[in-house]
């Protein structure tokens, strides 16, 4: 394993993300504490609140444990983070088929990495957590596995159903059977397949629930790297949460004030990553599936529920089971719950942070330091043997394959090949005049003889230029199609790999442990999250 960089300024991430990386002090009055600065850290450790309902949430989360099937390989982390003076490094994701995009991966690593560091710098128990999207009922957005496959990219559907529910309480259904079969019949026969499908089908079952499989899976992978599985979407959770769940009610127009300003101040310079909304909580319907709650001429709604303040209220205080934080709450519950010294984001979710400084401040927290995950593309022995062959860095493939295409022809074709052909064809009948004069002066009636064998000459050279022109061609077609699978590999579907492809084209390929190979190789290397990493297998 074979570990360089690129700059991101190379690749197609967002103005706000390279300026958080390259020039954090043009968006302080957005985030309270700078990754970059170490003594800014160590602060934010110090003066870390202990979380109001820790204790309970350790409690549940045997339960919560229990329930998804991972409770054995959990009990030392949750030993760990009971201890007084423990912290977390956060990170979290959808609950992606066979683990979602790369991207899952590369946030894991980073947590890890970082909670390790961290836990030597400061003298105290740092835990990695991650956070899977529980509460998120956005199925057509998990039901896919990207595969760099025998012919080209392809996004292979889970056909299973959505029902408007939290995915995680969704069942795998029988179409995991076509999924599969889809899957394999893009992946080549390995040493690694058998072991893979094996792993896979441990956890991955019909009737099993998404949360079950995912968490099964992504335990198994990094359990032994003391990664401990939180979430929210569990009874005895909820409980804890209700007095947020009502306080976004109660303080509804405070809290979309607070989101505003930032909101309005960032997009000013940058963007605006989410909308802002009358409420900051879901409804989960029976009937109509996780409902935005909305304001409502007095009150409130979600699809066809109605409801008084009061009797919302009432409501979230009986059941709070039957509600669910959108994507500004779900940060703030979290540091409810655990002592997060960091939270590990995407470039996306990086950008939603900056709209939250003061809604966190309305609940009487910091936001925590906002670390950028890992960034990397995968390179197999193949493609860097062809990518040697070919006018172009690594990161220029990040670019439109019609642009590549351009930029080659540009960049090779150095010979003028009309202008050599002319000059040879002048210079042919330059020295074909004084033969013609000594030959007519012998027998004039050669003249015409002379002068087809001199179109002859002239008609071979072309001749010649065709072939000359057709083996340019042919060449160029070969290094363009090199390109095509360069950039198939590197930036497949219009994007980043590791946006687009499974663990599990790599892991079939390099084997079951790729991804401790790289967590130690990074580790190796020195975490550095202000670059683009690229690794070659």
């Amino acid at each position: 394993m074979e570990i360089s960089d690129c700059s991101f300024q190379a690749l197609s991430y967002s103005k706000l993300f390279n300026t958080y990386l390259a020039d954090y002090q043009k968006l302080d009055s957005f985030y309270p504490h700078n990754p970059w600065n170490e003594d800014d850290i160590s602060k934010r450790a110090a003066n870390l609140k202990k979380p109001e309902y820790k204790e309970s949430f350790l409690s549940a989360l045997s339960a919560y444990h229990k329930e998804l099937g991972i409770g054995k390989n959990q009990q030392e982390s949750l030993k760990k983070l009971s201890q007084e003076n423990a912290l977390v490094v956060v990170t979290g994701q959808q609950l992606g088929m066979y683990g979602g995009p790369l991207f899952t991966i590369y946030k894991i690593i980073t947590a890890i990495l970082l909670a390790k560091k961290y836990e030597q710098k400061l003298g105290r128990p740092v835990v990695p957590v991650f956070w899977p999207a529980d509460e998120d009922h956005d199925f057509e957005e998990i039901a896919w596995a990207g595969i760099t496959g025998r012919a080209d990219f392809k996004k292979i559907r889970y056909k299973g159903e959505g029902n408007g529910q939290p995915v995680s309480e969704q069942k795998l259904s029988s179409e995991l059977k076509t999924f599969k079969t889809d899957i394999k019949e893009e992946l080549f026969d390995t040493d690694f397949s058998q072991a893979l499908w094996e792993q896979l089908d441990q956890f991955y079952k019909e009737g099993k629930t998404h949360i079950q499989a995912f968490a099964g899976l992504i335990d198994s992978w990094f359990a032994d790297q003391g990664l401990l599985i939180t979430g929210s979407n569990h009874p005895e959770i909820k409980k804890l949460l209700a007095p947020e769940f009502s306080q976004s009610i109660e303080e509804a127009e405070a809290l979309f004030d607070a989101i505003e300003k930032k909101s309005l101040a960032l997009e000013k310079i940058f963007h605006r990553q989410v909308s802002n909304g009358d409420s900051d909580l879901f409804y989960l319907s029976k009937k109509e599936g996780r409902v935005k709650i909305q304001k409502d001429k007095e009150g409130w709604k979600a699809g066809s529920s109605n409801w008084t303040t009061s009797q919302l209220l009432e409501n979230i205080r009986n059941n709070p089971e039957n509600f669910s934080p959108n994507v500004f709450l779900r940060p703030v519950i979290q540091d409810k719950l655990l002592p997060t010294l960091g939270y590990v984001s995407g470039p996306g979710e990086l950008a939603y942070y900056g709209q939250m400084k003061d809604f966190y401040a309305e609940f009487d927290l910091e936001m925590p330091v906002i670390f950028p995950r890992l960034c990397a593309t995968l390179i197999e022995s193949g493609i860097a043997r062809i990518v040697e062959k070919l006018p172009f860095e690594i990161c220029e493939y990040g670019k439109r394959i019609e642009d590549l295409e351009s930029e080659f022809i540009e960049r090779t074709d150095t010979v003028d090949l009309e202008e050599v052909f002319k000059i040879w064809k002048s210079k042919l009948e330059q020295a074909a005049g004084n033969p013609l004069e000594v030959i007519n002066k012998i027998d004039p009636t050669l003249d015409g003889t002379v002068g087809k064998t001199v179109a002859g000459f002239e008609n071979e050279l072309e001749k010649l230029q065709g072939r000359v022109h057709r083996s340019i061609k042919q060449q160029e077609e070969i290094q363009i199609k090199r390109i095509e699978k360069i950039k198939v590999n590197l930036f497949p579907d219009g994007g980043a790999q590791e946006r687009a492809v499974s663990p599990v084209y790599f892991m079939n390929k390099y084997g079951l442990d790729i991804w401790q190979s790289l967590l130690k190789g990074i580790e190796r290397e020195g975490l550095d999250l202000g670059k683009h990493y690229l690794v070659k297998l």
